[in-house]
């Protein structure tokens, strides 16, 4: 087993914190075996998956059944936000009661992993065989810094550009996929000058928070650089070329006014862009993944547009520099993980084989607006009914990701300092230089690629 270590966030008065409803995984009886009995504990924090993985519970249990397992599931459902369920949930592992699966996002998986709070899923992946259907790029994706999978993705997605096809049309613009950014930025200047719009959103500055980096800088910087981390030495190259050529880019939009800017320094950014003007049709490019379609602009989402498909398309993102070719940026969100402490890991894999395949993977990607990681999923209703995802899906087959490690907060937070330089006028190159500064600062020698 790794060892575990606490990160500096979380004393020693964090473990022994009060009030922690985690359920020990040594409470759940039944060892290793699954033949039972067993009961096993999954923590969801989203109301959308405590409905979802309610639903699929009283299935698992029966076809364990038919298979002659007793395996139960304890749901445990806490609604919380990310930043919330960090914190507590880092305070369960440090005490030893967290549940034996984990419904976790990105940048936890790669924490606690490291931190040794993580099962690595390798063996049981490599003794299943769904794993051979999952996309190269979404193992790719997985796969940690020490080489191992710590979390199976509960579904993927693609950061592309979503445009409003509509506006564009009534305008006289090129719908057609933009090869490069040059080619598309002559559009954007031909859209704000019959609309007099900000055509243009796509994440920058301090108030989107990791969103710049993650939605916005990490995808642009992807597809036009992928020697920017360094996985054998951890460490990130500061000098590598993409950096410069990106802020250099969203220093063009600002030059241009295709940015938002003033909206982009608004508290909460993507209020009056995504969820105001788009919807509007006063934005007309969006950068976005896969769950716009349900969460952001569907009949259900935060600001509905009234036929969506009709008037919304997307686009990969254009190449940046000379011999770049167009993409989609892969977005594996969240996954399953197992706590190293678990008592019931083979039985907590079986729930997680489960809720990956079939039947009860489509039903609870549809739930969530996600794509499917996996190449057998097209024929399966509900997922075979939502062309928006299926395409997705196609998208990812072809998709660009850059595995990164250690460090990857302190350089959002860098790249958003920077970027937030350039909504206040400086240069591609200015903020390249204080990006460099602040980013060689906040992760210090170890980190930074001689």
């Amino acid at each position: 087993m790794k060892r575990k270590y606490v990160v500096a966030a979380f004393t020693a008065t964090v473990v022994a914190a009060a009030g922690l409803t985690g359920c020990s995984a040594g409470d759940s009886g039944g060892g290793d075996g699954t033949d039972g009995p067993v009961t096993i504990t999954i923590l969801e924090t989203k109301q959308t998956n405590i409905d979802a993985i309610s639903k699929e519970i009283p299935g698992f249990e029966a076809a364990m059944k038919e298979e002659g397992k007793d395996i139960k599931v304890d749901l445990v459902a806490d609604i919380l936000t990310d930043e919330q369920m960090q914190t507590k949930v880092t305070q369960q592992l440090v005490a030893g009661q967290a549940t034996d699966i984990l419904d976790i996002g990105e940048n936890m998986a790669i924490g606690w992993a490291g931190a040794g709070y993580l099962a690595p899923l390798d063996d049981y992946l490599n003794d299943w065989d769904g794993w051979e259907h999952y996309y190269p790029a979404v193992k790719e994706a997985m796969t940690r810094q020490d080489g191992s999978i710590y979390n199976l993705p509960s579904g993927a997605g693609v950061l592309n550009l979503f445009y409003r096809k509509d506006i564009l049309e009534q305008v006289g613009v090129d719908t057609s996929q933009p090869e490069t950014w040059d080619e598309l930025i002559e559009r954007l200047v031909q859209v704000r000058d019959a609309t007099g719009d900000n055509p243009i959103v796509v994440p920058a500055g301090t108030a989107w928070g990791g969103g710049t980096w993650g939605e916005g800088f990490q995808p642009l910087l992807g597809g036009t650089d992928k020697e920017y981390y360094d996985s054998e030495t951890g460490t990130w190259d500061l000098e590598s070329p993409g950096w410069l050529a990106v802020f250099d880019l969203y220093a063009d939009l600002v030059a241009n006014d295709l940015l938002p800017v003033a909206d982009l320094q608004n508290p909460n950014p993507w209020e009056p862009t995504k969820y105001e003007k788009f919807p509007a049709g006063e934005i007309q490019v969006s950068a976005q993944g896969t769950w716009g379609w349900k969460f952001d602009w569907g009949p259900e989402g935060a600001t509905p547009i009234e036929g969506l498909t009709e008037k919304v398309s997307t686009w990969q993102w254009p190449g940046l520099r000379d011999g770049d070719e167009p993409y989609g940026w892969s977005s594996t969100g969240g996954g399953y993980a197992i706590t190293e402490d678990s008592e019931n890991k083979e039985a907590a894999f079986e729930f997680i084989k489960y809720l990956s395949s079939g039947k009860p993977l489509a039903e609870q990607l549809v739930a969530s607006g996600a794509a499917s990681a996996r190449d057998d999923l097209d024929d399966v209703a509900p997922y075979s009914e939502e062309p928006q995802l299926l395409q997705a899906g196609e998208d990812l087959k072809e998709s660009v990701f850059i595995v990164t490690g250690d460090g990857a907060e302190q350089i959002a937070q860098a790249v958003a300092s920077a970027t937030e330089l350039i909504l206040s006028g400086a240069s591609g190159q200015e903020a390249y230089d204080a990006f460099v500064a602040n980013a060689t600062e906040l992760l210090g020698p170890a980190l930074v690629k001689e």
